[in-house]
């Protein structure tokens, strides 16, 4: 899997309801390994709930599976 395909598919689950959110942020994980990326830049008018607490929560959870989230401006 692509890091972008990871991507898309994270951003599936969030509108879905986080459906399935821990599989396809372990799918995440190992493409940013391959790709060697530390860091992956989400769009924040691509979130279900795009304001600070949103984001902040979904960097939490996600930094407690190993993976680092930012944010494009």
């Amino acid at each position: 899997m692509t890091l972008d395909d990871a991507r898309e598919a994270i951003y599936t689950s969030l509108d879905n309801d986080n459906e399935d959110i821990d599989v396809h942020i372990a799918n995440l994980k190992s493409a940013m390994k391959n790709a060697d990326v530390k860091e992956i830049m989400f769009q924040p008018s691509r979130l279900p709930v795009n304001n600070r607490d949103g984001r902040k929560t979904m960097q939490s959870y996600f930094k407690k599976r190993g993976v680092k989230v930012g944010f494009a401006e």
